[in-house]
């Protein structure tokens, strides 16, 4: 038997016994957790999904210990300009062993219906006009906050956390607002300067992007030269 998960915002496949490691949890080491987001459950072939998650159903699991990954090198280099910015990162993690899948109470996904005949030609047109929109949605979703100058995928990821996920969150933010966020996850943050950063961010949002790029050729790290 075996569930798909999700824990700290990542998705895992796990099975009883298992060891995972994943973002760091807030609890302490020996504590017990459940996490109840069980997107889908395998029972020996029998199996269930969730809509987006499954009713009653959970994985039961206990903290092993807290630890650090292995260290990343982050090197960035600008051509002509003389920008190059040399960093370490080592994920926080935490070790976890899955004690129990809880499948009580999940409610079973409807059988697959067997090849039926192509819809008629007045389905598939139903079918192509909600195509569009269902993807336009997906994009809308967020932004790539990478595109700001200044702001790496660390910073990207802060912010999102902080529930600033699209440029038009990030132009409506106040420099002190961000300043705090950075000084919150510590001193290799804390000296960054964002200070063009929503100026930068309401160009994206607009989509100026000639008007962007030609403000970035005077920044270096997000701070005009």
């Amino acid at each position: 038997m075996y569930a798909i998960v999700e824990i700290a915002g990542q998705q895992f496949k796990v099975a009883k016994d298992q060891k995972v490691f994943v973002h760091r949890l807030a609890e302490e080491e020996g504590a017990k957790i459940s996490f109840d987001n069980v997107l889908l459950l395998d029972n020996s072939g029998d199996v269930t999904i969730g809509a987006p998650a499954i009713d009653g159903a959970s994985v039961e699991a206990k903290i092993v210990k807290h630890l650090k990954g292995d260290k990343v090198i982050v090197f960035k280099k600008k051509r002509r300009k003389g920008y190059r910015v040399k960093n370490g990162h080592r994920q926080a993690l935490t070790e976890i062993v899955v004690e129990n899948i809880v499948a009580s109470g999940a409610k079973k996904s409807a059988p697959k219906a067997k090849a039926e005949k192509p819809a008629k030609k007045e389905e598939a047109e139903t079918a192509a006009k909600k195509a569009p929109a269902k993807k336009a949605g997906k994009q809308a979703a967020g932004d790539d906050l990478r595109k700001i100058e200044g702001i790496g995928p660390k910073i990207a990821e802060l912010f999102n956390n902080a529930g600033i996920s699209s440029y038009a969150d990030l132009a409506a933010a106040s420099v002190d607002k961000l300043k705090d966020i950075l000084t919150e996850a510590g001193p290799r943050y804390a000296s960054k300067v964002p200070d063009t950063w929503p100026q930068q961010a309401q160009l994206a949002a607009d989509g100026k992007w000639d008007e962007l790029k030609e403000l970035q050729e005077k920044l270096d790290g997000g701070i005009e030269k």
